[in-house]
């Protein structure tokens, strides 16, 4: 235990795992974070599509859903804060429990649901930022919406302006048939959509916009999600969701539980599609590398793969706050140690 917020991330698993997000997140806006030094590496300065980042260590959507403590993470030293998912109307999301740790695995299975307070009050604490760091909006459709493509429009023209950059979240597995959405003509007409509304968008609000998805794609869906993100404009691809996968080494009694498994046991499987996403790509998109992520070493996997930057989440479970230091830190003299001056020169040298 490095720091007394790791010790109150130690007490917080000891409770139910959504009430101690909970928890977390009222501690966060309450002003009770951490606030380790800024790290200032020139090394892994980047310039990921527009956006000004000090590292390319980011916060995975999912943690903060309802953009309730952005900033409290940022001062917590990610570089950039990826709030959501986001859907139109609010929803109360799947039944509780709906979140399980599997402390063996050093995993998490979710299937909340998108639960959230709706893209008006995500909005209006967007609106009452000062805009001093990078925060993304993870936008999705409604449970029960008539018009799924609808309300990612929706979420787009109500958050333009507000958010730095757009995350097309189409790949959770736990709002029935949103996973549809990656496939063929469907995807084809969400993306069409998409450049449509954002062609009608003030160009003075100019973000980046982003499509996640899922690391359970079938053969050729690669080719097909990238040559579809080029045709209608995306700067770039997030790689990957959670999986609906089981790996047959899991130990934890939990892990038949249905929903979305994320952390470790999704590090080599993501990584590897990262790495066909890259390969797809040919330096046409950016792509962010999500998945398993809890030490430096893993960050540089995925960087060496084909990420520009990283997203973490799961991990914070199990090691606490101080992990985005550590990660940043050992990345930077990971990169150094193999003779990069930069992430750039690093991204995709396997």
């Amino acid at each position: 235990m490095s720091t007394a917020h790791d010790l109150a991330a130690w007490t917080l698993r000891r409770l139910d795992p959504e009430t101690a997000h909970g928890l977390t997140i009222a501690g966060l806006r309450a002003g009770l974070g951490p606030r380790p030094a800024p790290i200032s590496d020139p090394a892994l300065a980047l310039d990921l599509a527009g956006l000004n980042l000090a590292s390319p260590v980011g916060l995975a959507a999912g943690f903060d859903k309802d953009a309730q403590a952005p900033d409290a993470m940022l001062r917590a030293g990610f570089s950039f804060v990826e709030c959501g998912t986001v859907t139109p109307l609010p929803q109360a999301g799947n039944p509780r429990p709906r979140l399980f740790r599997l402390s063996q695995d050093r995993a998490v299975i979710n299937r909340m649901g998108f639960n959230n307070l709706g893209q008006e009050a995500f909005a209006g604490r967007l609106a009452r930022r000062t805009r001093t760091g990078v925060v993304g909006a993870n936008i999705g459709a409604n449970k029960d919406s008539e018009d799924r493509i609808a309300d990612y429009v929706k979420g787009l023209r109500r958050l333009w302006g507000l958010a730095d950059y757009f995350t097309i979240n189409i790949s959770s597995p736990n709002t029935p048939g949103l996973r549809a959405l990656q496939s063929g003509r469907a995807l084809e007409d969400l993306l069409g959509a998409i450049a449509a509304a954002r062609q009608d968008l003030p160009l003075r609000d100019a973000a980046p916009i982003f499509l996640k998805v899922a690391p359970d794609l079938a053969d050729g869906e690669v080719e097909t999600i990238v040559d579809a993100a080029v045709a209608y404009g995306l700067q770039g691809l997030i790689v990957s969701n959670t999986t609906v996968e089981r790996p047959d080494d899991l130990l934890d009694p939990r892990q038949d539980e249905a929903g979305g498994l994320s952390g470790a046991p999704l590090m080599a499987p993501s990584t590897r599609l990262l790495a066909l996403f890259h390969a797809a790509g040919a330096g046409r998109l950016i792509l962010i590398g999500v998945g398993g992520i809890a030490s430096g070493a893993d960050a540089y996997a995925k960087i060496r793969a084909g990420a520009s930057a990283v997203q973490l989440y799961s991990a914070l479970v199990f090691h606490g706050p101080s992990l985005v230091t550590a990660v940043t830190r050992d990345l930077g003299a990971r990169l150094r140690a193999d003779g990069f001056r930069t992430i750039a020169q690093a991204v995709g040298a396997q």
